[in-house]
């Protein structure tokens, strides 16, 4: 191909996208930080499902380490993560799919999903460490992420 069929640079206007300016959505790593962020959004939703139902169908898959100040039932933990978990997971979905909504719902659930992992650390510690490290991870992607300048 010849550089006159693919022209570069500003003065190539013709109706075609505007320079990549620095710092931009199309530019960087930002930007696959927020499609990772969303791809770990629809996992730990499913995750969160599972381990709610775990939670739900029996008292024997969990144990708890200790004493807690925060005491609620596996049922009502269950209930709490099967809800988190598909709100966080249609969330990630929809941030997948580039919708605006999805940015600003997912800093508020996942937010909601590590306050609501902290809580869970007596009946799995490590696995809500984890998801908290997640977690942190996916706000830190969705609040870092910069918007296109048209």
């Amino acid at each position: 191909m010849s550089q006159a069929a693919h022209p570069t640079g500003p003065a190539s206007s013709g109706g075609s996208r505007p320079p990549r300016q620095p710092g931009s959505r199309a530019d960087g790593w930002v930007t696959g930080g927020v499609t990772f962020a969303g791809v770990l959004m629809v996992c730990s939703g499913i995750l969160a499902v599972l381990q709610g139902i775990a939670a739900i169908a029996g008292d024997d898959v969990y144990f708890r380490v200790g004493a807690y100040v925060y005491k609620i039932n596996l049922t009502g933990w269950g209930t709490i993560h099967i809800i988190i978990g598909a709100l966080v997971l249609l969330t990630g979905i929809g941030l997948l799919r580039d919708m605006t909504w999805a940015r600003f719902a997912g800093l508020f659930l996942v937010s909601l999903s590590l306050i609501a992992q902290f809580l869970f650390l007596p009946y799995q510690p490590v696995w809500s460490f984890v998801m908290m490290a997640i977690d942190v991870f996916v706000i830190w992607a969705l609040a870092s992420r910069q918007e296109a300048v048209s």
